[in-house]
């Protein structure tokens, strides 16, 4: 197909799979839970860490945490004492152990003692000066490692300056700053502009957009999620990750 069928074709599709009707089954249905905006970015988080693997079984361990922070992330994250955390002594969700749990809540205690909100950790500047999320999200983790914490835990938070795709925070990133009034994305972030996102890659999406003419690269690293943020802003220049609706659902609902 050309340029123009392919357009019209994902737009289709990103209206398709752009829709609260899939809720239930993703991982989003988590922070959709919270009104306020701090509970909204901690469930989200948390729930985009552990998004990998089968659906249903994330959605459960991201309901056991918020469970154990007693449906107030926020308050627990700042209160909790340490007779609270025992739960979390024993939640494993793959490769994310108790270690790995205890050490992402000991960080986020910190960035909020330093910022009112997530957003804020994205841009420690001051002033969004970017062109695209990829330098954000290291300075972010940067500051999130900043406090003593297992060598371990490092790799559940990747890192664009080490190559990695970074598909879950990506991911986490399209959920805090888009909003289309469509009720998955909440928009709850106003400072990053929604143009400089990238888009959430891992091997379905990937795979998708290889068919698709969107992606040459063979391997799903960081230049791979350049490559095709790129081509995607070829089509919507203000709102590229708007496709990941269309990638994702072609890949895990058609097979396509």
């Amino acid at each position: 197909m050309n340029k123009s069928e392919r357009k019209e074709f994902l737009d289709e599709k990103y209206d398709q799979y752009n829709r609260i009707t899939f809720i239930d089954s993703d991982p989003v249905s988590i922070p959709r839970r919270f009104s306020k905006k701090q509970d909204i970015e901690i469930a989200g988080f948390l729930s985009a860490t552990i998004a990998w693997g089968q659906r249903p079984t994330i959605i459960r361990n991201a309901n056991r945490l918020m469970k154990w922070m007693d449906e107030s992330p926020h308050a627990f994250i700042l209160n909790h004492s340490q007779n609270d955390l025992k739960p979390f002594k024993t939640f494993v969700h793959r490769t994310f152990n108790n270690e790995d749990c205890l050490c992402f809540i000991r960080s986020l205690k910190h960035l909020y003692t330093l910022h009112d909100s997530l957003e804020q950790a994205f841009q420690p500047g001051g002033t969004w000066k970017e062109k695209t999320v990829g330098n954000a999200i290291s300075a972010f983790r940067h500051q999130f490692f900043s406090i003593p914490h297992p060598e371990r835990s490092r790799k559940h938070l990747s890192d664009p300056a080490r190559g990695s795709a970074t598909k879950r925070i990506n991911m986490f990133l399209r959920w805090m700053v888009r909003q289309d009034k469509r009720g998955v994305d909440f928009g709850i972030w106003k400072t990053i502009p929604v143009s400089s996102l990238m888009c959430p890659l891992d091997v379905h999406s990937g795979n998708v957009a290889r068919k698709l003419g969107l992606l040459k690269r063979t391997q799903n690293d960081w230049q791979a999620v350049e490559e095709l943020t790129a081509a995607l802003r070829k089509l919507d220049p203000a709102d590229p990750v708007k496709y990941d609706f269309a990638l994702f659902g072609l890949g895990v609902f058609e097979g396509f």
